[in-house]
C-alpha cells in the first residue's frame, strides 16, 4: 500500500517534468532564419508528446481510484455512524428503564445520537475536502498538459505555414526568371 501511495504521489510530478521538458525543447530551440518558425529533433519532440499523452490515462486513473476511496469512507463513516446511533439507542432503553432518571436518559442518548451525526457529517466533509483538493490539483496538471500540447501544436503549425510560404515564394521567382528570358 505505501509503495502504491508513493507512485500515486510521484505521477502528477511525472507528468509536470515531462511538460516541462517539452516547454524547454520549445523554448530552446533554433530559431528558422527570418520567421517566427523553430527547428525541433521530430523524433524527440513525439517522443515527449507521447510520454505526456501516455501518463494522462493514468492520472484518470488515480482520479477513479481517489473517487473509490472517498466512496469507501463515505461508507465507512456511514456504517460507524449506524454503529454509534445503535449505540446511543441501546444506551437510551436501558436508561429508560429507570423510571427515576427517564428524563436525564432521554437527554443522555439524545446528545449522544447528535454526537454520532456531527462526527459523520465532520468525517464526510472531511472524506470529501481530501477528494476535491485531489481533484483539483489534477485539473491543474491536466490544464498544464492541454496548455503544452496546444503551444507545440500552434508552433508546429506556425512551421508548416512557413515550409508553405516558402514554397509559394520560390514558385513566385521561378516564373519571374521564365518571364524575363
Amino acid at each position: 500500500m505505501a509503495k502504491d501511495k508513493s507512485r500515486n504521489a510521484t505521477a502528477p510530478l511525472d507528468l509536470e517534468v515531462k511538460l516541462s521538458a517539452l516547454e524547454a525543447m520549445i523554448r530552446d530551440a533554433k530559431p528558422v532564419p527570418l520567421s517566427a518558425s523553430i527547428m525541433l529533433n521530430r523524433s524527440d519532440a513525439e517522443s515527449l508528446v507521447s510520454q505526456v499523452l501516455a501518463s494522462a490515462p493514468e492520472q484518470v486513473r488515480q482520479a477513479r481510484h481517489l473517487v473509490t476511496e472517498r466512496d469507501a469512507l463515505l461508507g465507512q463513516a456511514k456504517q460507524e455512524a449506524s454503529r454509534i446511533v445503535e449505540e446511543a439507542k441501546a444506551e437510551r432503553e436501558r436508561r429508560i428503564s429507570r423510571t427515576e432518571v427517564i428524563q436525564a436518559a432521554n437527554r443522555e442518548a439524545d446528545r449522544l445520537v447528535q454526537e454520532a451525526r456531527e462526527e459523520a457529517r465532520t468525517i464526510r466533509l472531511e472524506a470529501e475536502d481530501y477528494v476535491d483538493a485531489k481533484l483539483a490539483n489534477f485539473e491543474v496538471v491536466l490544464h498544464k498538459t492541454l496548455g503544452a500540447v496546444e503551444r507545440g501544436r500552434e508552433k508546429l503549425r506556425g512551421r508548416m505555414d512557413h515550409d508553405a510560404l516558402t514554397d509559394v515564394s520560390d514558385e513566385l521567382a521561378a516564373d519571374r526568371q521564365s518571364d524575363g528570358s
